[in-house]
């Protein structure tokens, strides 16, 4: 069963890169005991050490550092089972290694001492190391500023078992705020006994509906709906959550999800279907994130001097600030302020903004180049320097505009799953300029999904490209 780890979004790069690292010191930690095994013993660590560092590291990471790459085991797994895996997988690469030699008659070019030392050794540097990391993993998630909040829709069996599971594994980055409950719906009547033990966990109580309105006002991270598909009200409380910035997960039933054999989830062994999640979990988000920094970095030092000569031409042409900087919304719904190059006589930032139209007479004549051009955009590389925006994602909206259409298109809110970003699929894809109708932003919005749905880092690249090519042919822009 695929483990699944509902982490706040911030700390996922880092979990991730922090559980590489860990894959990283396996083999650091075997070649570095080898290394101090012959100095201690005053012997030179000739060629034949060198190979037999070479193939150890590459043992251990196949043997034991494969552990290190599922989240479970490297902030759940207990200390003693840990040490215990480590040990045994040591076990395996010794005895590769002796039958490596003994197939090779090389085992003789060795110190016997030096070898024995180094078997000892190894073990203990290798536990040592992944409980630091695992404890440091640990801190991570138990503190307040990464601790992401839940409610739970539903009094089944499942769903008192994760309240428990919550309350008791701080470690999985989750504080439960509420359990809704509504026997109307198919959920268990909740005795004494049941109440004292959710209020326990720090959770209110609350009966009926009202779900969204709660999980809006208190901005509520994740909800997981531990209540049958067809039960009254789930289907239209789960369209009322897509108005929301919500990780939204199923608790299905244990029976069903037995019988079809679905590729679901898990939060410490108890079932959940994802809903509604950002598709840059782990190692995805990680990459992605690797990505920006690493073409934000060049395109900023290779764009240096063509944003300076823009930033004098903006001078030049009229009076006013070279940047704009406006409110937007970007991850999970978080107010952000993006950068741009001014390109009209008014910078707009209120409860009302007015788009832009074809042969806007707020435009500067430098502007109008700027827009065409898509130069206004670059100042949005120090965004995705900073961690707010990504090079490739949902175009941000102005915050005036976001709280209009979250009304009336179904499942706006769902692409604040990922950060905004300069350039996007509905971008690539015809989506460019002025949405002078509501069909024109609910076509941008629905590219925006299908994002989502089908991310993949080749996607990014290939919508790079797509981007350079369009931006001086688009006609779309003004």
């Amino acid at each position: 069963m695929g483990v699944c780890f509902v982490l706040h979004p911030k700390i996922d790069v880092q979990i991730t890169l922090l559980t590489f690292l860990r894959v990283a010191l396996v083999p650091s930690v075997a070649i570095g005991s080898l290394v101090a095994s012959t100095s201690l013993l005053g012997l030179p660590f000739t060629e034949p050490y060198v190979a037999l560092a070479i193939i150890a590291a590459l043992l251990t990471l196949l043997m034991i550092a494969r552990d290190a790459l599922q989240q479970a085991n490297v902030v759940g797994i207990h200390g003693l089972t840990l040490a215990g895996r480590i040990g045994l997988g040591w076990l395996a690469v010794v005895g590769d290694l002796m039958l490596l030699g003994y197939a090779t008659k090389s085992s003789e070019v060795f110190s016997r001492r030096a070898l024995f030392l180094w078997f000892l050794l190894t073990p203990p540097f290798l536990v040592a190391a992944s409980l630091g990391v695992q404890q440091w993993l640990r801190a991570l998630l138990v503190s307040a500023r990464y601790t992401r909040s839940a409610v739970i829709v539903g009094t089944t069996k499942m769903a008192l078992e994760l309240a428990r599971t919550l309350h008791q594994r701080p470690e999985l980055g989750l504080k439960l705020r509420c359990v809704f409950t509504d026997e109307a719906s198919g959920d268990l009547p909740i005795d004494e006994a049941v109440r004292a033990a959710i209020r326990s966990t720090g959770a209110e109580i609350r009966k009926g509906g009202g779900v969204s309105e709660y999980v809006n006002a208190r901005r509520i991270d994740v909800v997981f709906i531990a209540r049958e598909a067809h039960a009254p009200g789930v289907r239209a409380m789960c369209a009322e959550l897509r108005d929301t910035t919500s990780s939204v997960y199923l608790i299905p039933d244990v029976s069903l999800y037995d019988l079809m054999q679905a590729r679901v989830g898990d939060v410490d062994g108890i079932p959940v279907v994802a809903l509604c999640e950002s598709p840059l979990q782990g190692g995805r988000g990680a990459l992605k994130r690797v990505t920006d920094i690493v073409f934000s970095t060049l395109l900023l030092i290779i764009a240096s001097p063509v944003m300076l000569l823009i930033a004098l031409a903006i001078k030049l042409d009229s009076p006013g600030r070279v940047f704009f900087k406006q409110d937007r919304y970007g991850l999970d719904g978080e107010r952000i302020v993006v950068y741009k190059f001014r390109t009209m006589t008014v910078c707009e930032n209120g409860v009302i903004v007015v788009q832009a139209k074809r042969d806007d007479a707020r435009v500067t004549r430098v502007g109008r180049f700027l827009r065409r051009t898509s130069l206004d955009e670059l100042p949005q590389l120090i965004n995705v320097l900073q961690g707010r925006m990504s090079l490739v994602g949902p175009r941000p909206h102005a915050v005036a505009h976001n709280e209009e259409y979250r009304k009336l298109i179904s499942g706006y809110m769902v692409r604040h799953k990922v950060a905004p970003g300069i350039t996007g699929l509905a971008q690539v894809s015809g989506c460019r300029g002025e949405t002078s109708t509501l069909d024109d932003m609910r076509r941008r919005v629905q590219y925006d999904l299908e994002y989502l749905r089908h991310w993949c880092w080749l996607l990014d690249i290939k919508i790079m490209l797509r981007t350079l090519v369009l931006v001086f042919r688009d006609k779309r822009a003004y």
